[in-house]
């Protein structure tokens, strides 16, 4: 349970000419660009990097991956495999032999549950982003940066700190972006692709979601569910119920939300995210979940409803805590 220096991960990186580079299932911007920055900046200074996806891509976040994700390794040996945001190796299930193929491990995340699980670790639980650590590695190898690169990593800090608005943010946040400012990045191009292009049909599933609604334990929390019922009318995909759970938690006098989205008949993926003092990932723990103190999720087996039952107990539990 201890970290390599950023140093001596470059130094496995720097001499490998094929990575490939892994990220968590059901893809969000931090993992997508954490992994496009590294793939990205190792492709413009003559390395061969791919990044192996084993589930679909968000339409939203398609732009920052486009052209170097692949569901297949395009290697049959002599490779090194870094993932990307992931704090156990169940987090890529499908590609946990591929990755242990590799000649060397390599994993970068920033959750406080991490299990330390490859060759050469770097987990700074403080860090907002992945992408943040990612910034610092490209850095650290003395390797060029490409505009494309910059652009991943402001996507990432963007998405995993809601905006420069979660508990999460910090000085050095702010101060990456500054720095990718200055390099000239793209940053209403990102800001467009991210937050300005949702479909009709996730406006329409939103809508069907916040039907759901219910508050308890006076306002202080709130839940809502997705079926798959839902998606289908709708024709949306699970990926378009990403930021629902925030769009939640952004209700006046919420302070924990969660969001029960049914990902197969009796399996519920649960997302709760905290506004002020609560801790959530305590919660995802006890469901074998896990996450941050402010934003975690965990699986939930029964209907919609039945889970709703089951964590919603120790919801009530975590805001008796904080003000009972």
């Amino acid at each position: 349970m201890k970290n390599n220096s950023l140093k001596e991960i470059s130094k496995i990186i720097l001499n490998s000419n094929r990575v490939l580079i892994l990220t968590h299932i059901n893809g969000d911007g931090d993992t997508l660009g954490s992994a496009a920055a590294l793939c990205l900046a190792l492709r413009e200074n003559g390395a061969e990097a791919w990044i192996l996806v084993e589930d679909k891509v968000p339409d939203n976040l398609e732009f920052l991956v486009a052209g170097i994700y692949t569901d297949k390794n395009p290697f049959d040996k002599h490779f090194i495999a870094v993932v990307v945001d992931c704090s156990d190796k169940e987090r890529f299930p499908e590609r946990q032999s591929v990755f242990f193929e590799a000649e060397a491990t390599i994993n970068i995340d920033h959750h406080m549950t991490n299990d330390y699980f490859a060759d050469y670790n770097y987990v700074e639980k403080d860090s907002a982003a992945t992408a943040e650590l990612v910034y610092l590695l490209i850095n650290e190898m003395g390797i060029s940066m490409p505009k494309s690169s910059g652009e991943a990593i402001f996507a990432a800090i963007n998405t995993d700190t809601g905006l420069y608005q979660n508990l999460n943010t910090t000085a050095r946040s702010h101060r990456i972006s500054a720095e990718l400012y200055d390099m000239g990045i793209d940053h209403n191009k990102v800001s467009v692709e991210l937050f300005q292009s949702v479909k009709p049909e996730k406006l329409k599933l939103e809508n069907m979601v916040i039907s759901t609604m219910e508050s308890f334990y006076g306002g202080k929390g709130v839940v809502a569910y997705c079926t798959l019922e839902m998606l289908e009318k709708t024709g949306t995909l699970k990926e378009d119920t990403e930021g629902i759970v925030a769009l939640l938690r952004n209700i006046k006098g919420v302070d924990i939300s969660v969001f029960i989205r049914e990902q197969a008949p009796g399996e519920n993926k649960i997302s709760m995210r905290v506004k002020g003092d609560g801790d959530v990932a305590r919660i995802a723990r006890m469901f074998g979940g896990g996450g941050h103190i402010k934003a975690a999720g965990c699986t939930i087996k029964g209907t919609p409803e039945e889970a709703k039952k089951e964590i919603l107990i120790e919801v009530e539990k975590e805001l008796d805590r904080l003000y009972g």
